[in-house]
């Protein structure tokens, strides 16, 4: 095994990691064909700073064995994730067997679901520490809508998450991931470790009420780089939680890792009871209401484009996608008929709908059903009746818009989201110029929020229900703020602290 840090010959890396948000309350399943599994030098390949010519190329002998990544859905079936463990397993040994491994970056999002089993980064952090071995350090860069369990917590050496939401910070968080494996790599054997500050807060809440972009979380998360500044610390991260997956672990958690022990508790423990005690301040990050409230707003809108979110089918959160609910409501619409605007949705996952539409061709009128097909339970399968205005396939999907007397219906072959201007651009829609742009969203994506003259969050029902209370909790631990009474809680009461090889 290697022990001497001053060779000549770089530390020897693997990456591996499987990167999901699921919902436990959505019907959609996630499949490893969706996870698009990248295997060896592709997994290298996702990430610019340890490519060829990147900052950390040289740094390390970086060796790529599985990452499986997928834009949010529904868990993932127990018998797919079995797979693609034992492969990432399998990949290990091999590895292992040409020489140990002094380091390994499990990529993982921290809120993936898997059918029957509880805490997947858990379970795959232990598994992955049994071929690596115990001196092998091991780092991950995670979402902070993510979980941490203490299993996961006490089987990785290094934790660090974003700083932002939305998150224009997530490529800096998986490359400081990598450089903080590499600092501690470089010092002797016996100091590399550090102590670790985990604190689990119980306090569940949607992201859509804890953006950066305001308080409290803006200045919260602004203390995280002070802290991480200290004498004696390596890095601090605040993890708010998944709040649609029913699972024991979903919720807060405040972690300071660094050398000085007693400076990370102090640390973790103090930022976890200051957003202990402004948990009441957490709001939404828009004007909130009903879908008709949202609607009667938007008509009323001197100028537009104005954004409505359908956040409770969000495919970004976890939800299936093609709900119906929403779409079913504007079509129907009389205000929105009578008014003389338009409005954009997107989007309306649909492969029959698609195909249908796009071998009619753009001009032809066409009567569609749509939807529904995954997750029926707020409304059914929809007719869509209009003119093809755009056909657009691509390599891995197939986008058509289908033009209703006040609504331009976007409807894909496969779910996908629409967080930037050049994706209504190239099916010919002009979203600066629309009256209204409904997106299966949560809070707006920076190009959308920039461009929005006004917009409002609705209250629409989904596998990703803003209303927490609404969707049934049973297996979180209890009492769990907002859901709760949590005034005789003790927020401190399950902090650990987990050594490091120095006493600190």
């Amino acid at each position: 095994m290697t022990t001497d840090a001053r060779r000549p010959a770089p530390p020897r890396v693997a990456v591996c990691g499987i990167s999901l948000e699921a919902s436990t309350f959505s019907p959609a399943l996630t499949t490893a064909a969706m996870l698009a599994p990248r295997r060896g030098r592709d997994v290298l390949d996702a990430w610019d700073f340890w490519g060829e010519g990147g900052a950390l190329f040289d740094r390390a002998e970086w060796i790529g064995i599985l990452q499986a990544r997928s834009i949010a859905g529904g868990a993932i079936p127990a018998d797919d994730y079995a797979t693609l463990k034992a492969e990432i397993l399998a990949g290990l040994v091999a590895t292992v067997a040409e020489a140990p491994l002094d380091g390994l970056v499990l990529d993982v999002h921290g809120a993936a679901s898997v059918v029957g089993l509880d805490d997947m980064e858990g379970d795959l952090a232990v598994a992955v520490r049994a071929v690596v071995g115990p001196d092998c350090l091991i780092s991950t860069g995670m979402d902070l809508h993510g979980n941490v369990s203490r299993t996961l917590a006490e089987t990785v050496d290094l934790l660090t998450t974003y700083r932002t939401a939305p998150h224009v910070d997530w490529q800096e968080t998986k490359e400081r991931a990598a450089r903080n494996l590499l600092e501690r790599l470089a010092l002797p054997p016996g100091a590399r470790r550090p102590a670790k500050a985990w604190v689990p807060l119980p306090i569940l809440l949607p992201g859509e009420m804890t953006s950066t972009r305001q308080e409290p979380a803006s200045s919260l998360y602004a203390r995280v780089p002070r802290i991480e500044s200290l004498d004696g610390v390596l890095d601090a991260g605040i993890w708010i939680g998944y709040p649609w997956a029913d699972e024991p672990r979903n919720g807060a958690v405040v972690m300071v890792v660094g050398d000085d022990a007693e400076r990370a508790m102090a640390e973790a423990t103090g930022l976890a009871g200051e957003l202990w005690e402004r948990r009441e301040e957490f709001g939404f990050v828009a004007p909130t209401g009903t879908l008709p409230q949202v609607l009667r707003a938007a008509l009323a809108a001197p100028t537009g484009p104005y954004f409505i979110s359908d956040s409770g089918d969000n495919p970004t959160a976890g939800g299936a996608g093609d709900v119906t609910w929403t779409l079913a409501e504007l079509l129907a619409s009389e205000e929105l008929a009578a008014s003389g605007k338009r409005a954009i949705y997107a989007s309306i996952p649909d492969a029959a709908g698609a195909l249908a539409a796009a071998e009619a061709g753009i001009g032809a009128d066409v009567r569609l059903t749509v939807g529904a097909r995954v997750d029926a339970r707020p409304a059914p399968p929809l007719e869509v009746s209009g003119e093809v205005v755009a056909v657009v396939p691509t390599d891995d999907n197939l986008e058509v818009v289908v033009r209703t007397p006040a609504v331009d219906v976007v409807v894909t072959r496969r779910r996908r989201p629409y967080h930037l201007e050049s994706d209504f651009t190239r099916l010919g829609l002009d979203p600066r110029r629309a009256d209204i742009v409904v997106v299966k969203i949560g809070y707006l994506e920076p190009e959308l929020f920039d461009m929005a003259a006004d917009w409002m969050l609705a209250l629409t029902p989904g596998g990703v229900d803003q209303d927490l209370a609404r969707l049934g909790h049973r297996r979180i631990r209890r009492p769990m703020f907002p859901l709760d009474d949590v005034s005789d809680v003790d927020p401190l009461a399950h902090a650990v602290l987990f050594p490091g090889d120095t006493a600190g």
